[in-house]
């Protein structure tokens, strides 16, 4: 079963409620955050891990990817005979 999108955003609101809460105790200033903030850092991640995303499955970095690769270079050269 799949983590789901709720789930993840409900977890790290509640490590940002601890760390906050832990800072305060501390004496340190604590996160403050504003709606535009927020939008900002979780769009900022979102295009990274779209990037990383696009950059991991267009490159073989495996020894069964490269062997994948070459099988269908194998096979577009026989189409192409």
């Amino acid at each position: 079963m799949k983590t789901t999108k709720g789930t993840i955003v409900r977890t790290v609101m509640t490590l940002l409620v601890v760390l906050n809460l832990i800072l305060k105790s501390f004496g340190i200033n604590t996160l403050t955050f504003s709606e535009n903030g927020v939008v900002c850092v979780i769009e900022a991640l979102v295009e990274i891990g779209a990037v990383l995303a696009a950059w991991w499955y267009n490159n073989s970095f495996t020894e069964n990817a490269k062997k994948a690769d070459q099988f269908f270079k194998n096979l577009k050269e026989e189409e192409n005979v």
